[in-house]
């Protein structure tokens, strides 16, 4: 799945797009994501995450550093 957040593991969802005569049709809500590079000072080198908004908060919030530590722990190749 080429849609996933590589940190918060947003994909996307299904829903209903409502008219106004109340009919329904199915429709996908796609997550924001972002395709940003990184600096990882620690390392020297240069990460590209594919992300969502919230995550790019989260790595503000926690450090990119902490945030790879956490993602290599679980198994991904970073």
């Amino acid at each position: 799945m080429a849609r996933v957040c590589q940190v918060t593991g947003k994909t996307p969802m299904g829903g209903n797009t409502v008219s106004h005569s109340n009919i329904k049709t199915k429709r996908r809500f796609l997550p924001n994501l972002q395709k940003k590079k990184f600096y990882l000072a620690e390392e020297d080198k240069w990460v590209t995450l594919k992300l969502s908004t919230d995550a790019i908060r989260t790595i503000n919030k926690k450090g990119l550093y902490t945030v790879v530590k956490e993602l290599r722990a679980k198994g991904q190749h970073i």
